[in-house]
């Protein structure tokens, strides 16, 4: 027959301590849960590097270069250099502020769409000065052009693109497949 047995005394849950501002932001930014997003399309139908780039810490430089790109050109003072600047900082900061990602005002660009303007005004970045004629009178504003560019694309191959409302290129993913390097 079956024996009864006494409960054994259970202790009451801890409750958990409450995490600090600096410990919940460092936990979502290198959270790659279906959490921080939905993981984009591989371009060109495969992801051609380890993604190991979060894209929070991509949207923050795609600010920062943006603001880099007109900053250059308006303290330069040349024409074509200030119109380089103003156009694809203007475009680095637009792009960026309407994707499909945390970071920005309003979801209306998908991230691969982002993923590309990206590599666009990268290049552009760097070929603006020489195209444009300013390489030579504007030296300072030429390097800045040409190093954001070159780590704009740089930072694009490597960034683990995510979407936040599951806005794709071409129809929508219904799962996330992974997290970085899957």
């Amino acid at each position: 027959m079956y024996q009864v047995r006494p409960l054994e005394p259970v202790l009451p849950p801890v409750p958990p301590r409450p995490e600090r501002a600096l410990r919940r932001e460092w936990r979502r930014l290198v959270d790659h849960s279906a959490a921080a997003g939905i993981l984009s399309r591989p371009l060109f139908g495969r992801l051609p590097l380890r993604r190991v780039l979060p894209q929070d810490v991509h949207s923050v430089l795609d600010y920062v270069a943006g603001a880099a790109l007109v900053g250059a050109g308006v303290a330069a003072g040349d024409g074509p250099a200030k119109a380089a600047g103003w156009a694809l900082g203007g475009a680095a900061l637009g792009v960026s502020l309407f994707t499909d990602y945390r970071l920005s005002l309003a979801k209306l660009i998908p991230i691969e769409a982002h993923e590309l303007a990206d590599y666009a005004y990268g290049a552009g970045a760097v070929l603006a000065p020489f195209l444009f004629g300013y390489a030579k009178r504007r030296p300072a504003a030429a390097a800045v052009h040409v190093l954001v560019g070159l780590f704009t694309v740089a930072a694009s191959l490597y960034t683990d693109y995510r979407c936040q409302t599951g806005m794709h290129l071409g129809g929508e993913l219904a799962t996330d497949p992974g997290g970085i390097g899957a």
